[in-house]
C-alpha cells in the first residue's frame, strides 16, 4: 500500500496536464482567431498566410489531448467526476480545433474579401464581432478553468447578443451588394467570415455546456435557441438602374 500515495498523485497530475493543454489550445485558438480577422481589416495577406499555417499547431494539439485521454482511460479506468473530466477535455478540443478551423477559413478570404475596398463600418461590423465572440471564448475558458459555474448561465445566455449582431451585420451586407453588382463578390466572401465568427460564439456555449456536465453531473436545460436570425432578412427590391 505504500506506493498508493504516489499512484494517486500521479494520477492527478495527469487530470491537471489535461486541463493544462486545454488552456494552451485555448490561447492558441484565440490568437488564430484574432489574427485571422486583423489580416482580414488591414488586408494583410502574409498575417493570413500566418494563420493558415498555425492551424497545423492546433490540430496537433487536439490529437495529443485525445490521445492522452485514451490513455487516461485505459490506465486509470476513472469513474464519475473524473470520468466526465477526461471525457469533456476530448469535446473541448474539439470544440476548439473547429473554432481553429475557422479562423483559418476566414484568413483564407482576406484576398478575395478585400480586392474591392468596402465601407469602413463593415469592418468595424466585423471587429465588433469578433471581439464579442472571443470575450465569450476567454470568458467560457476562465470558467473551466476555475469549475466557477455560479454564473454560467450568463456566460451561456451572452451567445444572443453575438446572433443579434450577426444578424445586423448580414443585412448591412445585403444592402450592400443590392447597392452594387461590384460588391457582390467582395461582400459574399465577408458574409462567409461573418458566419464563421458567429459559428465560434456557438462553439464557446459548447464549452459552456460540457463545462456545467464535468462540474456538476448534470445536462444544462435545452431553453437557448442555437440559431441567428438572418434568415429572415428579406430586402425590398431596388427599381434603380446602375449604370
Amino acid at each position: 500500500m505504500g506506493d498508493r500515495p504516489h499512484i494517486f498523485r500521479a494520477y492527478d497530475d495527469e487530470l491537471k496536464n489535461l486541463t493544462w493543454r486545454i488552456a494552451a489550445m485555448g490561447g492558441q485558438a484565440e490568437r488564430m482567431v484574432d489574427r485571422a480577422v486583423t489580416s482580414l481589416v488591414n488586408s494583410d495577406a502574409a498575417l493570413a498566410q500566418q494563420v493558415m499555417r498555425d492551424d497545423a499547431m492546433l490540430d496537433t494539439a487536439q490529437r495529443e489531448i485525445d490521445e492522452k485521454a485514451i490513455v487516461i482511460i485505459a490506465r486509470r479506468q476513472p469513474v464519475a467526476a473524473d470520468l466526465r473530466e477526461v471525457i469533456g477535455a476530448i469535446r473541448i478540443a474539439s470544440d476548439l480545433e473547429r473554432v481553429g478551423d475557422l479562423g483559418k477559413s476566414i484568413a483564407k478570404r482576406v484576398v478575395a474579401a478585400t480586392q474591392v475596398r468596402q465601407p469602413v463600418s463593415l469592418f468595424r461590423g466585423l471587429r465588433g464581432l469578433a471581439e464579442l465572440a472571443l470575450t465569450q471564448l476567454k470568458d467560457v475558458l476562465d470558467v473551466y478553468a476555475s469549475r466557477s459555474v455560479e454564473n454560467i448561465g450568463s456566460v451561456r445566455d451572452r451567445d444572443g447578443a453575438i446572433d443579434a449582431m450577426y444578424t445586423s451585420l448580414f443585412r448591412e451586407l445585403l444592402t450592400y451588394m443590392m447597392e452594387d453588382p461590384r460588391n457582390i463578390t467582395p461582400c459574399t466572401h465577408l458574409l462567409f467570415c461573418a458566419k464563421n465568427i458567429e459559428r465560434i460564439g456557438d462553439h464557446a456555449t459548447n464549452i459552456v455546456e460540457t463545462v456545467y456536465y464535468v462540474a456538476t453531473g448534470e445536462q444544462m436545460p435545452l431553453d437557448r435557441p442555437k440559431d441567428d436570425k438572418s434568415h429572415r432578412v428579406t430586402m425590398a427590391p431596388t427599381t434603380e438602374t446602375i449604370g
